[in-house]
């Protein structure tokens, strides 16, 4: 198995010495790149972009290109997997991803299966493999997928919500309906992480967008205990080597020790909480990434320095921390913004290390 050039993500995840802070950004291959624009308009439209290898493949090393980051993570969507339950993904312009066919019957819950992902998410499989190749082991590469309610969140409704209330209705009305999507959800998501690790992922991560709604009691029971369980099934080593993995529900701040406790080796934090006083909360037991608001790649490189330098003081001395941004970034971010912000980041960590 080669040597990664650069570790330093792997490190800090596994709460190893490094040299520095790594970082890498949440959605990092997007649309504040002209270059990706340009690759997304030959694609034809987001979906036939994830779609092509070739093509996601290039843009998922685009902002290695132009920035010295940590870490790659491959380009895909959270909703390949419902998308191969035959749910009909499609993206409306301007309005986000879309569900031709949303859970609505009860046989259609009880007859949902996990999907074979060496089937029907090859072109993922191929993209990582491909990506892999092409970053000759500079860098490492993360995998990912969405939590199992978040996913159940887009099965149901059809689309993105503000309150997702036909899943709030069925988590009430009629959990065991819930509980048999989410199973099934937990069940594909561990195959097709685990598929991304074979095609050789370094990393993992799993998003749960929207957990952060949930009270204390149904976060518990239908977010965290299924994350537990997708935890538990992952493939932790390869050919010797740790793949660590990250989990990360926005809003779940108030949850941090519960996260911490399912067994993850790092925790994300969204910025509404401050990064000292998690780390605090978890010691020594998980590795912390984040968690810059994205909306400050929006103002000056002035006040990005000063901001991500009160995050990097907040953390404090010592390795486990991951800086990135506590969600995606926005479209709308000046690239040469992000250039100040790993320029800050890379040079005040060394004195934390």
């Amino acid at each position: 198995m080669s040597k990664l050039k650069n570790d330093t993500f792997i490190r800090a995840l596994l709460r190893q010495p490094t040299a520095y802070t790594p970082v890498w950004l949440m959605r990092q291959a997007g649309r504040y790149l002209p270059e990706y624009n340009q690759t997304r308009a030959r694609a034809g439209n987001f979906l036939a972009l994830c779609k092509n290898p070739d093509l996601a493949t290039e843009v998922t090393l685009q902002p290695l290109a132009r920035y010295p980051l940590d870490a790659a993570i491959v380009f895909s969507d959270i909703l390949t997997i419902p998308d191969a339950m035959g749910l009909g993904l499609y993206f409306a312009e301007g309005e986000g991803p879309r569900f031709e066919r949303p859970l609505r019957e009860e046989w259609e819950i009880r007859d949902l299966t996990a999907p074979d992902p060496a089937d029907h998410l090859r072109y993922v499989l191929d993209t990582v493999s491909q990506v892999r190749r092409a970053l000759a082991d500079s860098v490492p590469l993360i995998g990912f997928s969405g939590s199992p309610f978040t996913l159940a969140c887009y099965m149901i409704e059809g689309r993105g919500s503000s309150d997702f209330a036909s899943v709030k209705k069925m988590l009430y009305q009629r959990p065991d309906l819930l509980h048999r999507i989410l199973s099934v959800n937990a069940e594909a998501v561990v195959a097709y992480l685990n598929a991304q690790i074979e095609a050789g992922a370094q990393a993992i991560m799993m998003f749960d967008t929207w957990g952060g709604m949930l009270s204390n009691t149904a976060y518990q029971e239908f977010s965290l205990a299924y994350m537990r369980k997708i935890i538990a099934g992952l493939t932790r080593e390869r050919s010797g080597i740790r793949i660590p993995n990250i989990v990360f529900t926005k809003g779940g701040g108030g949850w941090l020790e519960s996260i911490a406790a399912i067994g993850c080796d790092a925790v994300g934090l969204d910025w509404t909480i401050d990064i000292g006083a998690a780390r605090s909360r978890v010691g020594n037991s998980v590795a912390l990434q984040g968690n810059l608001d994205p909306a400050i790649l929006l103002s000056s490189p002035e006040t990005i320095a000063s901001e991500a330098a009160a995050i990097l003081s907040s953390y404090g001395k010592g390795s486990g921390h991951v800086f990135n941004l506590g969600h995606g970034i926005s479209q709308h971010t000046p690239p040469e913004h992000v250039t100040a912000l790993i320029a800050a980041v890379r040079t005040g960590s060394i004195q934390y290390h």
